[in-house]
């Protein structure tokens, strides 16, 4: 298997998330990037569920993350629900299997029983905290342990104690000395593998090439090393990824910072393809100056050579941005669907509003908007209601700058019904070409402004010709009749 992360023959990538609550914008990257990188090559991206630590399980956590990754369409080829020909996906599923291996280490003469009661554990710490040197069980090892029968905890036995110095994809050369290495604990008294362990042997298993993961491990890939050594496994290729930070890059986002669950995102709005496109260059250099993408043009520009070392900042405004650019890129019937769902029922509830208007009004709404909680917000307060309802208003807001009576707008609104009685109402500039010649000779302000209020009754709006054309001409025609009396009165 060629291992070259430039050139590989088979790339078999993993996502491994825990059970322990919702995925936040960290571990999606993570599952993104695997998911790219395994496409990019043709190869295989497996989800795996590393489920060992039951103290820390929260229920519902599997099904949640993984309708998480399919609302982004990062699907896996092998996972809880299709586990191929590994047995299972869930690693509370594959318990004989980590016993097989431990059981291999004990033949050779490389792992061992744990005598020790906690408390002789507790003497030893303490000790070593009044001699100021730090704590290593090596250094406590056991003459002669019990046979290993699972009551107690099975630890590796360290044979080479030596500095380790790997590559890393993303950091390059890196080295931890000998103080990093310990008898860790491979299977817990409960019977349960550790992380250190487990992981190791399922990449193997599973013939993964390439561990993406965060640089948080970092200080443990020394550990991670030893058990490779004992096992007598081939390294894979580590690819270390670099943190997000808060935008004030202070420090790594976290949930006190902001960082919300994924599933979230979906329900202010977002579109999934501009969260897979965000998340994507946080921490990731195309090397162009592109940035808006589609899947189909990440997984061809994807390059683990060109992640950074550096961390990079969640930029809300910029997935707000993203996510207007993708919004623009929808056909019209996306975009009635994409505002259909975000508008609130009391809008759908106004008594003129329709399926056709709503088309109408929908190009002018897009404009105004970056994300569907602003259509929600928007119609909340009421702003697009002149578009399914006839409006109220005070009357005196028909007046415009240098108008001192009502009896001045009178004329011209008769005009404009006069004129838009006769107009062709097939688009909003057929309804402003019926207005221009008239509206030269009284000024432009003095016809617009008051036929914007009447239509819409707000000093803010769309123009009056879009929303003549969005409620069509009857209705129209009713709005300016309707503002002619209330002067008349």
């Amino acid at each position: 298997m060629d291992l070259n992360p430039t050139n590989p023959t088979k790339v078999v990538t993993r996502f491994a998330p825990s059970p322990t609550g919702f995925l936040h914008v960290g571990s999606i990257r993570t599952a993104l990037y695997a998911y790219l990188w395994a496409k990019k090559h043709n190869g295989t991206f497996i989800l795996r569920i590393e489920d060992t630590d039951k103290s820390r399980e929260v229920p519902g956590s599997l099904e949640h993350l993984q309708e998480s990754l399919r609302w982004l369409n990062i699907n896996w080829d092998y996972g809880p629900d299709n586990p191929g020909t590994y047995g299972s996906c869930i690693q509370s599923e594959r318990l004989a299997i980590y016993k097989k291996y431990a059981e291999g280490l004990i033949n050779k003469g490389l792992a061992y029983a744990d005598p020790y009661t906690e408390d002789e554990l507790d003497s030893f710490r303490e000790r070593a905290k009044i001699e100021k040197r730090p704590f290593l069980y090596r250094d406590h090892r056991p003459e002669n342990p019990p046979a290993w029968d699972g009551t107690k905890p099975l630890r590796l036995k360290v044979k080479d104690v030596k500095r380790y110095t790997w590559n890393d994809a993303v950091r390059g050369e890196l080295s931890a000395g000998e103080e990093m290495l310990d008898d860790l604990i491979l299977i817990k008294s409960d019977g349960y593998p550790t992380y250190n362990f487990a992981h190791i042997i399922d990449d193997y298993e599973m013939g993964v090439t390439h561990v993406m993961r965060a640089d948080e491990f970092i200080s443990s890939q020394p550990k991670f090393l030893s058990i490779y050594d004992a096992l007598g496994f081939t390294y894979p290729v580590f690819v270390t990824l670099p943190p997000i930070m808060r935008e004030d890059r202070t420090k790594k986002l976290g949930k006190r910072d902001g960082a919300k669950d994924i599933l979230d995102y979906r329900a202010d709005g977002y579109l999934p393809e501009a969260m897979v496109n965000f998340l994507a260059l946080i921490g990731w250099n195309p090397g162009t100056d592109q940035e808006i993408f589609s899947e189909a043009e990440l997984i061809v520009a994807f390059d683990i050579t060109k992640i950074q070392r550096a961390g990079a900042a969640f930029n809300k405004e910029k997935l707000l941005w993203m996510n207007k650019q993708h919004l623009l890129r929808k056909t019209p019937e996306q975009l009635v669907e994409y505002v259909t769902k975000a508008l609130p029922d009391s809008t759908k509830k106004l008594p003129q509003y329709s399926i056709e208007r709503l088309k109408k009004l929908v190009p002018n709404l897009i404009e105004r908007i970056q994300v569907a909680t602003d259509v929600k917000t928007a119609s909340e307060a009421g702003e697009y209601d002149f578009a399914f309802t006839t409006p109220e208003y005070e009357i005196n807001l028909l007046l415009w700058k240098n108008d001192t009576s009502l009896m001045q707008v009178k004329p011209r609104l008769e005009k404009a019904k006069e004129l838009l009685a006769n107009a062709d109402f097939t688009s909003a500039e057929t309804i402003k070409v019926s207005l221009w010649d008239y509206a030269e000779q009284v000024g432009k302000g003095e016809i617009f402004w008051p036929l914007r209020v009447c239509l819409s009754g707000k000093k803010q709006s769309p123009d009056p010709f879009t929303i003549a054309w969005i409620i069509g001409q009857v209705e129209t025609i009713k709005r300016i009749k309707n503002a002619y009396d209330k002067i008349g009165e």
